[in-house]
């Protein structure tokens, strides 16, 4: 018995309006990936002023927003910013890569920080302070420990204005520690410090701010 065979259909011709919109249609272009940072690092200590222009670009908000927490005041934060650039500008062919560049760029805004603190006269360290706690310090603290009263679910607002109300030394171990993470013995050669000095200026900081937020929360103020 014969096989039935399918019928052939011949494809059809495009229109005159389809082959028209096929040879209209702009050829798809393919946008190259951006360069990896290393390489625009690279150009940047080259200098090539459109790299750093990139860097710049993609670290000063982080920059800028260290600044602010440190100085608690807009327009020394912008100044402090623009500082720190520049002082990039000029050192950034001594990065070596021994560490993040990020964290090189990190330790270098600080230090600029701590640089206009210091030509302000602003005490940074506290060195006749005690290391042992006083009666309204409470029994048995340890001086650097993690402070669980601190770590909660606290509004960032008013943990913001509670932190920009405290003295500079104050402020600047608690950010230093508390929020860019540095340790003590960092944070020592930073300030020119001793280790235990740093611990005591965090301990007293963390008393200051759930002093200042326990206020905030008594007087019932708006977040």
């Amino acid at each position: 018995m014969p096989r039935s065979q399918a019928a052939k259909i011949p494809p059809s011709s495009p229109t005159a309006a389809e082959q028209t919109a096929v040879e209209e249609t702009p050829p798809v272009q393919t946008v190259p990936p951006p360069p990896a940072v290393a390489e625009v690092l690279a150009l940047a200590q080259a200098g090539d002023h459109y790299a750093f222009a990139q860097i710049y670009s993609l670290h000063k908000r982080r920059v800028y927003s260290l600044c602010l927490r440190m100085v608690g005041n807009p327009s020394e934060a912008e100044d402090l910013t623009q500082e720190a650039f520049l002082q990039l500008h000029r050192k950034i062919a001594t990065f070596r890569g021994d560490s993040a560049f990020s964290t090189w760029l990190h330790r270098l805004s600080i230090n600029v920080v701590l640089m206009h603190l210091r030509k302000k006269g602003l005490p940074l360290t506290s060195l006749d302070e005690a290391m042992e706690p006083t009666h309204e310090d409470g029994p048995g603290r340890s001086f650097g420990a993690p402070d669980l009263a601190l770590t909660g679910s606290i509004d960032r607002l008013a943990l913001e204005r509670a932190m920009s109300d405290l003295p500079a030394g104050y402020r600047l171990i608690f950010i230093l520690h508390d929020v860019e993470g540095y340790e003590h013995n960092e944070i020592a050669a930073m300030l020119e410090c001793s280790v235990g000095n740093s611990k005591s200026q965090l301990h007293k900081a963390r008393l200051k701010l759930r002093a200042a937020l326990r206020t905030a929360i008594q007087k019932g103020e708006p977040s």
